[in-house]
């Protein structure tokens, strides 16, 4: 879900846990804030509660035997009914993943892919909701066997550690030092080895923008990070991974997530296709990420010829699946605040 926080006054709403729990501030001056930014306020609570309710309702039917894609599109498809999805307006903030195992983050099943999750499987459900802009991002790590129920822990425990860490002039590297000692007193034994949980040093939480999921500064979850500090009216997003791994997670095959880089200049385009696309992407995604399968569902079909030219002139990104070694297993939870 989504916090709002400020350094010295909030309240801790009872009887909520894990991604469900809501921190809110009471003190007066906070109120006069939301007052005064009420419309920002009020989508980015749509959105929040939109990702709450749609969260429950996977939480309550994702089991082994269905594929990835299921998955994905049951979740998206619940988000743009409840949010009223309308283009740039509302809806997705990006594609629901499904990253399984050791891939930690940026996968989604692509056109024809039957790949089935399994009760030997670690997922990763990461999906981010909007009105307008305004948007929540959050995750968290569905595992069946309970042999990999403290690596869930580990990365549910770091996460709320960093929310508590986090606050206006609250420091990047302390927060990160703090979220590796949370993390890192974890392990899990797996086929009669032990391994000490670690962080995957190369993935961050970071910035919140409107239309901009990443929004320039990250929130490191080991230490040694810069010594910058959090602002008043920011928007985070905590996300903190753990792993059996090495700690170090490098691009995969099967891009399916991409983006149009929000700063993007204008290119001159010779492909008329890549100019149809560009303006499809223009129309529907604006610079927020989206994947292959919602541009065949528009209707724009042998897309990758055009998209390619989009991605070599800079002015869309593509974000491969992020993968740490082989056999290893790796689980993510993520929330996100807005300082006041």
């Amino acid at each position: 879900f989504f916090f709002f926080k400020q350094k010295t006054a909030y309240e801790i709403l009872s009887g909520l846990v894990g991604s469900e729990m809501c921190i809110r501030d009471r003190s007066k001056e906070a109120q006069e804030k939301e007052r005064l930014f009420e419309i920002d306020y009020n989508n980015m609570r749509k959105a929040g509660e939109c990702h709450r309710q749609v969260r429950r309702y996977a939480q309550s039917w994702i089991r082994p035997g269905l594929t990835y894609m299921e998955i994905a599109t049951r979740i998206e498809a619940a988000v743009r009914k409840i949010i009223v999805a309308d283009k740039i307006e509302a809806g997705l903030a990006f594609p629901c993943g499904t990253s399984i195992n050791n891939c930690a983050a940026h996968f989604t099943a692509n056109a024809g892919d039957t790949k089935v999750l399994t009760k030997n499987d670690v997922v990763k459900i990461d999906f981010g909701t909007h009105v307008k802009g305004f948007l929540i991002d959050s995750a968290f790590t569905v595992a069946f066997d309970p042999v990999f129920d403290n690596l869930v822990i580990a990365s549910k425990e770091a996460t709320q550690t960093g929310v508590r860490e986090a606050g206006i002039d609250a420091r990047f590297d302390e927060i990160g030092e703090r979220i590796q000692e949370t993390m890192e007193s974890h392990e899990v034994e797996i086929k009669g080895k032990v391994y000490k949980v670690k962080c995957v040093k190369n993935l961050n939480g970071h910035l919140v923008g409107r239309y901009r999921v990443h929004g320039g500064k990250s929130v490191p979850i080991v230490k040694g990070g810069p010594q910058i500090k959090m602002e008043e009216g920011e928007v985070y997003a905590i996300e903190t991974f753990g792993t059996t791994g090495k700690g170090y997670v490098q691009d995969d095959v099967d891009t399916s997530h991409y983006m149009k880089e929000f700063d993007a200049k204008q290119v001159p385009l010779r492909n008329p296709k890549s100019k149809a696309l560009l303006k499809l992407i223009d129309d529907n995604f604006g610079t927020l990420a989206f994947c292959r399968r919602w541009i065949d569902d528009l209707g724009f079909e042998k897309h990758f010829s055009a998209l390619k030219p989009l991605v070599d002139a800079g002015i869309v990104r593509s974000f491969p699946p992020l993968s740490d070694v082989s056999g290893s297993y790796v689980s993510q939870f993520e929330l996100s605040l807005i300082h006041i």
